[in-house]
């Protein structure tokens, strides 16, 4: 932020000294949450306007863009994209190209035909959709109204995870379209897996290097525009190349002895870090494999873990015992299908490269067997170093924050379902479920990062009314709003959909929703426990025996926001959502498509799915 005293000792051409009270106070609020890039970039652009007095303020917005700027947008449902696409901006900067970065959603697609130079960071939601800020971007590129694009050169970075059947789909359509729309690639697209560090990085390299002589070209005076949401805690130094290393504090089975299921009560002391967070957040966990499952895949493999290896890390290579990589570095509970392909290639057993030669097939095995259970199966042979260049290094896992820092302050809780399954008679746990459910201790560090989600967020009004339907361990980030709803003695109305196998065993932080029902905070909850019963029920059943109330609520303003399983639920969740708003609101079932079209645009429906 500019110094105060520095502001009132300017003088301006029209002769006013200074700023009032009101104008410096405005300043104050707009620039409290900028990064250093967005406050170097302020800098120099007020700099630009005292120079240029009043002529720079005839200058329109839209001179920028008219030169040869890089505009650069990213459709994020998380956070990576965003996070890439601001690096990108930066190198960019630093190279002295002007750049226009934007969410997608904050981006008028019309004027893409006056465009020179434009990147893409697109990252695909559920099965091969944009995220929910890019949906209308998506459409109308897709669409008839898209204008033909002959001077336009581009790039597109697609972020995915190749266990899913549409990998990388989103950056796919946009390349796709842009390239049909007569645009030029500067580059090809990049389709990068969840393990997108080291390839985002050497494609934004290449391009801005590729780049930087002829939009260095463009006239002087013109500066970068930056125009990310402004997020409380935003600004932060911990991230996930930076983590914070917290302290564990405490993890705690909240589903009882007979349940089918563990789920546990994680909390970690963040202590004087000043790291923040809100409702709808997620917390980014890095973690360590399990010793003994190294060990008994060192084993398998017939090495002794003494093995020297190298891997790139952060573009540089680094050396480290195989041992080492395999418990610090290198994903070993989660099978990729690539690593499917190529031990069936490797190992030449009929039975895998059965399984690989259908990739829906070899999603679903690489899905249900880790690392170990694959080598087992097939044998084969190969040094320490080839093995560990076929393995995908460890990504942090995301949970959903189920705590508002307004109740928990230096806390932040997470509800973690512990991964566990039994495969061949050996006990197979979940990477980080398991190193925070068994491993750690408390008072030990645990190295995390905070991943905000503008697309999960609270109404602004606290008045509005707001549905959560949250199953399972989908409940922490209702837990959080509640928290959060609580504090700002928001007086709207809030209704709970919770759902799990039994009301004895697993009804996750039963006291606390039934303690916010008595106050009046929770205006009403509803249950569905599926074995309570012979006829099994789901929490979208309860959403059509409340049918009319619900979609009254919908025509009243609610939010409606859905947080748990992907593949299940949340499209049985949409489903009822449609059924309803068809039969209540006497649409057809394009208009009700439509409705819940436009709450979304509206950001009335949101979803955490995972």
């Amino acid at each position: 932020m500019l110094p105060e005293q520095h502001l009132k000792n300017q003088n301006t051409s029209n002769g006013s000294s200074s700023l009032d009270a009101s104008q410096l106070t405005q300043l104050q609020q707009v620039t409290a949450n900028y990064s250093s890039l967005q406050l170097a970039w302020a800098s120099g652009y007020l700099a630009a306007k005292s120079e240029q007095g009043q002529n720079a303020q005839t200058v329109p917005s839209t001179a920028v863009a008219a030169a040869k700027t890089l505009t650069i947008l990213y459709a994020s449902q998380t956070g990576n994209a965003k996070g890439v696409a601001t690096q990108l901006a930066t190198t960019a900067t630093d190279a002295g190209i002007t750049v226009n970065l934007k969410n997608i959603a904050d981006y008028k697609a019309k004027s893409l035909k006056s465009e020179s130079h434009l990147l893409i960071v697109a990252s695909t939601n559920g099965e091969g959709e944009p995220p929910d800020d890019a949906i209308e971007f998506h459409e109308f590129l897709s669409g008839k109204k898209a204008p033909k694009l002959p001077t336009l050169r581009y790039s597109v970075l697609a972020l995915g995870d190749s266990s899913y059947e549409f990998f990388c789909q989103t950056g796919k359509d946009f390349d796709e379209r842009l390239k049909a729309l007569g645009a030029e690639q500067v580059a090809p697209r990049v389709d990068c897996d969840v393990d997108y560090d080291s390839d985002s990085q050497s494609w934004s390299l290449n391009i801005v290097e590729s780049l930087k002589e002829e939009l260095t070209q463009a006239e002087a005076g013109l500066a970068p525009v930056f125009d990310l949401p402004v997020t409380s805690g935003a600004a932060s130094q911990y991230n996930k190349q930076n983590p914070l290393s917290a302290e564990f504090s405490l993890s705690q089975k909240i589903t009882g002895r007979d349940s089918a299921k563990d789920v546990r009560h994680i909390e970690i002391d963040l202590g004087e870090s000043g790291l923040t967070y809100q409702a709808g957040d997620a917390l980014g966990v890095w973690f360590e494999n399990d010793p003994q499952l190294v060990t008994e895949l060192l084993a398998a493999m017939n090495f002794t873990g003494e093995e020297q290896v190298t891997l790139q890390l952060s573009g540089e290579e680094k050396s480290f015992s195989l041992q080492e990589a395999l418990t610090d570095q290198l994903e070993i509970t989660q099978t990729a299908p690539a690593f499917i392909e190529y031990w069936a290639s490797l190992s030449n057993d009929k039975a895998l490269l059965a399984v690989a030669a259908d990739k829906n097939t070899a999603r679903e095995y690489a899905a249900n067997h880790q690392i170990i259970d694959v080598v087992s199966a097939a044998k084969a042979e190969l040094s320490a170093q080839d093995f560990v260049d076929s393995l995908r290094k460890i990504t942090p896992r995301l949970y959903s924050i189920a705590s508002a820092q307004a109740e928990v302050e230096e806390e932040v809780h997470l509800t973690v379902g512990l991964v566990e399954y039994d495969k061949n008679g050996q006990q197979r746990t979940g990477g980080a479920s398991g190193y925070l459910a068994n491993r750690l201790e408390e008072g030990q560090a645990v190295k995390v990062f905070v991943e905000h989600n503008d697309n999960f967020r609270l109404p602004a009004n606290g008045e509005t009314p707001v549905i959560m339907i949250g199953p399972g361990t989908g409940v922490a980030p209702f837990r959080a709003f509640m928290q959060q709803r609580d504090a700002d003695e928001a007086t709207g109305d809030n209704w709970m959909f919770f759902g799990d196998q039994t009301f004895t065993q697993d009804f996750l932080y039963q006291v606390e929703w039934q303690g916010y029902l008595k106050s009046g905070l929770l205006t009403r909850l509803d249950l569905a426990f599926s074995r309570d019963q012979a006829e099994k029920i789901y929490v979208q059943d309860r959403l059509r025996e409340n049918a009319k109330e619900l979609f009254a609520w919908l025509e009243r303003g609610a939010h409606v926001y859905i947080c748990g399983d992907m593949s299940r639920m949340a499209k049985d969740v949409e489903a009822a959502l449609l059924a309803i708003i068809a039969e209540q609101g006497s649409l057809s079932e394009e208009q009700a498509k439509d409705y819940l079209k436009d709450l979304r645009n509206a950001k009335r429906y949101q979803k955490d799915v995972y």
